[in-house]
């Protein structure tokens, strides 16, 4: 592996950082709790202490610290929040501050339960540098959801009709689940949210610009989606259960337990959801001869139903060996299963709109994913400066699915044709990664590391033809693919504050090398690809306190998105009798540059405009295959240009109502071809908003919702306007220890999914509807009582340690 460029580019960047910056005037607030270990996420308010007036508010990182610049001469408070911890205030500080640091312990919620429930009324929203932070639970409304139902309702995020995520208006987001890839696209990824509680989850990150730190994967960056792990010291746990009823029901159960004493910490949460679900597709395709009149018509309506059942099991032990080492192991297993079916009419017309031809198709479905986990983690502070990780990952996913279709002419004499098929997929994955970390004074930090990654993958597609007498095997369609990658990668990032700017510079150097074999059968050849490239990515930001209340911010990244290896595998998936999905192995990564300029006035107001280039941009393609088959895949098509502008608000009205609003303005153009030259463009605007309100000490209620106008992630297909409304209440009961939430969401059923594709030769008009109108009651209860508190140096590993993904 070369790595000259990386090494060069380093040395410049430590010669120019370590030539010497005056020290900004700061003060930083640490939090601690009763053990001295620092805790990440506290919001840190700043208020005038005559008023208690908000001048600017901090997220604590992951080293406990929020650092602010010193404000006007006058005198302040610090107030420090978090949930599951008694609030704190600190004494009058005054302005210029004589001291640069101050340490808050905060104290663990014990029986003073009622007050944990107003403390817990976190922000649904809360924004650091270069992440959006969503409290999951904040929000009456995410009651009795799914991972996927949190993501399409949270700010910038929106998920199209194949379960396809955008962030802020790019496409092609990197989805990891504790800092870990889930190494899924597609329909598995899509499954796998699909069957997740959102109960599980304490928080999902929407990170924009990520760091040298993490992978490069991602042109829209990063979805981290964090799961819930208790740090009490004792036996605690909760229980929670909701029912939900749209046309079929919900039922999503969760149990979380923890048990922390002296050097251990052991934890367990297990989820099962029962789900019933239905899709409906009707679609009109329109075939045009050469002089571009209309030849023929398909009209066909489809109706898809199905049982989801998803369980998952995550558990693992933390050994405090020592003050400076921390020893971890956790343990995940996920089992999900959908099957269902669908019936489908579609009717040939001709050219005046008369059917010739009637045909009915039923299909059956059997999909089923286990995934195990094995992660084994270290964390040893060196010294009071050095700081050394290391994490181990091993990932097995098992997934199978089953197929069948029946075709059947609706006339008399008509035939009965058919296929049925076995898919199943195994991957193995390995994850190796050691990062470490160097302070130099208070303001300078260095970060470096690196990463080994292997994904194994073997598919296999057999295909069986029914003539409507016996089956027979179908060789042009089975297939069996092997496919293995490789991924090594280096990074270093320096951070520093100087004046009244903070900046950080880094870069990152992957090399890719990955090899597919698609086997051969009786009638067709193997057939063998390959590719070996390494990158460099650069990344970094430089922010500007310009006073108290404003600051500015200027961030930059390069990233790739490598085509998923399902994506590479050129089998053949039957999506019904007259359209089909293939792989591409000719499918090249794409890259892209992205620049972000932030304006934020306190915690009231963000204001982003962004840009974004896309080289060898990913796009849905869709080819004509004879005189009726349309077969869908994705590939290169060109370049995408997309301009955005990003306006977020925080604002309490009344000490009862607070409100949390964006909205998300993009310009897209895309220039590609695919078999001619396209060109398309389109002004899109998501907007979300987000009402809580205090009615009483127990109760709240929640008004939400989101609409997105007309809008293109594709070369050939724009998609129509679609949104929906929320709401929500939640009362406090068995004195603080229990919850009841009643929610309804899309109230007005109007989040159906409609557009246009284009392609050549033909377009297709599409309407999709969910069972997405769904009324659901949740259950919480809250168990188990702290220890008292041992005290601890505050050199020991943090509970909660970073675990990176591939």
């Amino acid at each position: 592996m070369n790595f000259s460029k990386f090494i060069l580019v380093q040395l410049v960047l430590s010669s120019f950082f370590f030539s010497g910056f005056s020290q900004d005037k700061t003060i930083k607030i640490l939090v601690i709790d009763a053990q001295k270990k620092a805790i990440e996420n506290v919001t840190v308010q700043l208020l005038l202490a005559n008023k208690l007036t908000l001048i600017k508010a901090g997220i604590t990182d992951k080293n406990g610290i929020a650092a602010f610049t010193e404000p006007k001469a006058n005198n302040y408070i610090f107030k420090i929040s978090a949930i599951g911890f008694v609030t704190q205030q600190t004494a009058v500080v005054k302005s210029p501050f004589n001291t640069n640091s101050m340490t808050i312990n905060l104290v663990a919620a014990d029986k003073n339960l009622e007050d944990v429930s107003v403390i817990g009324k976190k922000q649904f929203i809360q924004r650091a540098q270069g992440k959006t932070i969503v409290n999951v639970d904040a929000a009456v409304t995410n009651t009795g959801t799914t991972v996927l139902e949190v993501l399409e309702k949270s700010p910038g995020v929106t998920v199209d009709r194949n379960g396809g995520i955008s962030l802020q208006g790019k496409s092609n987001v990197l989805v990891m689940i504790d800092d870990k890839q889930t190494y899924l696209s597609g329909t598995e990824l899509n499954n796998l949210l699909s069957n997740m509680s959102s109960s599980q989850v304490n928080q999902i990150e929407l990170i924009t610009n990520p760091s040298a730190k993490y992978d490069a994967s991602g042109n829209a960056g990063i979805i981290n989606i964090k799961t819930r792990k208790n740090k009490q010291e004792g036996f605690n746990g909760s229980i929670i259960t909701s029912f939900g009823h749209g046309k079929y029901h919900k039922n999503n159960n969760s149990l979380m337990l923890n048990y922390r004493k002296g050097r251990f910490n052991s934890f367990a949460n297990y989820s099962v959801n029962l789900n019933k679900s239905f899709t409906n597709i009707d679609a009109y395709r329109r075939y045009f001869d050469n002089n571009e009149n209309i030849s023929a018509v398909l009209d066909q309506s489809s109706r898809f139903f199905g049982k989801n059942h998803g369980h998952l099991l995550k558990t693992g032990l933390d050994f405090y060996a020592s003050e400076k080492t921390t020893v971890g192991l956790t343990l995940t297993g996920n089992l999900s299963n959908r099957d269902g079916g669908s019936e489908a009419i579609a009717n040939w017309k001709n050219s005046s709109g008369q059917i010739d031809s009637a045909i009915a198709t039923y299909s059956t479905t059997d999909f089923k994913l286990k995934n195990g986990a094995i992660n084994l983690n270290l964390k040893h502070t060196i010294n009071k400066n050095q700081e050394l990780s290391a994490d181990l990952d091993i990932l097995k996913y098992i997934i199978d699915n089953n197929q069948t279709f029946t075709n059947k002419l609706l006339a008399a004499g008509g035939y009965i044709r058919g296929s049925q098929a076995t898919i199943p997929s195994d991957l193995r994955i390995f994850s190796a990664k050691v990062d470490h970390n160097i302070h130099f004074g208070k303001n300078q930090k260095l970060e470096s590391g690196f990463k080994s990654s292997s994904i194994s993958t073997d598919n296999i597609a057999a295909y069986q033809s029914y003539d409507g007498t016996t089956f027979s095997e179908d060789l042009n369609k089975s297939n069996h693919f092997l496919y293995q990658e490789n991924i090594n990668a280096l990074y270093s990032s320096f951070e520093t504050k100087f004046d009244k700017f903070n900046a950080q510079a880094g870069l990152r150097y992957e090399n890719t090398n990955y090899k597919g074999n698609q086997l051969g059968n009786r009638i067709r050849p193997d057939s063998t690809f390959s590719k070996n490239y390494g990158n460099l990515f650069p990344s970094g930001y430089i922010s500007y306190a310009l006073d108290s209340l404003n600051t500015f911010s200027l961030t930059a990244s390069r990233r790739i998105d490598r085509p998923a290896y399902q994506r590479l595998n050129p089998f053949v998936f039957i999506i019904n009798k007259y359209t089909y999905q293939r792989g591409n192995p000719f499918f090249l990564p794409q890259y892209s540059w992205n620049l972000e300029l932030t304006h934020q006035f306190k915690q009231v107001l963000t204001t982003t405009v962004s840009y974004s280039v896309i080289k060898d941009y990913f796009s849905q393609l869709f080819l004509s295959e004879g005189t009726d088959i349309l077969v869908y895949t994705e590939g290169n098509v060109g370049r995408m240009h997309n301009l955005g502008l990003s306006i977020a608000l925080q604002v309490a009205p009344f000490k009862w109502w607070s409100v949390n609003a964006q909205s998300t303005f993009n310009y897209k153009k895309l220039n590609g071809y695919q078999n001619i030259n396209y060109s398309s463009s389109v002004n899109q605007l998501l907007s979300s908003l987000n009402n809580q309100f205090t009615i009483n000490k127990g109760l709240s209620a929640e008004i939400s919702g989101f609409y997105i106008t007309t809008a293109r992630n594709d070369l050939q297909e724009l998609l129509y306007p679609t949104g929906q409304l929320s709401a929500g209440l939640s009362q406090s009961i068995l004195k603080g220890k229990g919850s009841l939430k009643l929610s309804a969401r899309d109230i007005f059923y109007t989040q159906a999914m409609e557009g246009l594709t284009d392609f050549p030769g033909a377009n297709e008009y599409f309407t999709l509807t969910r069972d997405s109108r769904v009324v659901n009651l949740a259950f919480t209860y809250r168990f188990g009582k702290p220890l008292k508190a041992v005290k601890r140096s505050t050199g020991g590993a943090a509970d909660e340690i970073n675990r990176a993904g591939r």
